[in-house]
């Protein structure tokens, strides 16, 4: 009896073990976005605050993270905010893009892995330069719906937010006019080094722009062909085929299915499931190279009802989780007792 006592220490010890060189290495800084002026729809300010009520911190905690919650940014009213050209409220967008770039920027230097929660997609210009400003060159893996590649002069709807990465390519750098407001914005990334997940509401324009700079997609039409698994391998192989580079994971929830997050401005039926969302996040926190995550367009007014709202920030939770060694298959410790001996 004792012998078997001795052994239960033995794999409760080893257990311990296992959970602690799993997750020890994941230094989180959340920053919180609360930001809608990309866009037209009120309520995805509210985005950050919700997915931190659910309990995102403890649950990183409870997996093994060290976290350090930097709070939100607080984003001034800028008045007489015209258009210029197509453009919507570019001031406004410009100035808390340059705000998060120096925060993130911050929460890397500080050694810790990025977590950027909005708001709306623009923030992702910020975002993804003042991770560029810490780590030089980066992979940029974008998951959504939609290619926010749009410029300036493309743009059907002069949404800020469906145009952040026209700001951030090399390669556009000559399609983007002068701005207000926009003048710091240095282009940081690479169109090879750009891939795209779960595309499937794309402008005649951004189709263009994505074969033209032969940016690596992956429409929902080669998701089902193809699965998850096998589209997570040629994405690693693409990103990885030089240099391996800091992986910035830039998560739009509209990427999911409206039938799993359907509190979102621009929702596409059709969409990944909430298994394929959770394969992508545990295959990028596999190659150790995650570097900044961005989690936005969560917007509880767009929810029909507290069932839907609690469904979309329930799941960006989950695929936060997930970036940060959430292990599906048992990663709690069992619920019974070992009794003394």
């Amino acid at each position: 009896m004792i012998t078997v006592m001795k052994s239960f220490s033995g794999l409760r010890a080893a257990f311990h073990i296992f959970t602690r060189d799993l997750h020890h290495h994941h230094c989180v800084g959340i920053i919180g976005a609360p930001f809608s002026k990309g866009q037209q729809r009120d309520g995805v300010q509210r985005g950050a605050d919700l997915i931190r009520a659910a309990g995102l911190v403890q649950k990183l905690k409870g997996q093994g993270c060290v976290v350090k919650d930097y709070g939100n940014l607080t984003f001034e009213d800028i008045p007489n905010d015209e258009p210029v050209g197509r453009l919507k409220t570019p001031r406004a967008v410009g100035r808390a893009n340059e705000l998060l770039a120096g925060a993130v920027q911050k929460i890397k230097s500080d050694g810790n892995t990025c977590v950027m929660l909005g708001g709306d997609h623009s923030l992702a210009i910020g975002s993804i330069s003042g991770h560029a400003a810490s780590r030089h060159e980066l992979s940029v893996l974008w998951v959504d719906a939609h290619a926010d590649i749009n410029t300036p002069l493309t743009t059907p709807t002069g949404n800020i937010h469906g145009q952040p990465l026209s700001y951030l390519i090399h390669e556009l750098h000559s399609k983007i006019p002068i701005i207000p407001n926009f003048s710091w914005i240095k282009p940081c990334v690479a169109a090879k080094d750009i891939v795209y997940i779960g595309l499937r509401d794309v402008d005649p324009e951004e189709h263009y722009i994505l074969k033209h700079l032969g940016i690596k997609t992956f429409s929902m039409t080669e998701v089902d062909r193809l699965g998850i698994a096998k589209v997570m391998e040629q994405t690693c192989d693409h990103m990885f085929s030089k240099v391996k580079k800091p992986i910035h994971l830039s998560f739009d929830i509209d990427a999911l299915d409206p039938s799993v997050s359907p509190a979102t401005g621009t929702p596409a039926a059709g969409g990944l499931t909430y298994r394929e969302g959770i394969y992508i996040t545990e295959h990028i926190c596999q190659t150790g190279l995650l570097s900044a995550v961005d989690m936005v367009e969560v917007n509880p007014k767009q929810g029909k009802t507290e069932e839907e709202i609690k469904s979309t920030v329930n799941a960006a939770v989950d695929l936060l989780l997930g970036c940060f060694g959430r292990v599906r298959e048992g990663s709690h410790e069992p619920d019974y007792q070992i009794p003394n001996p």
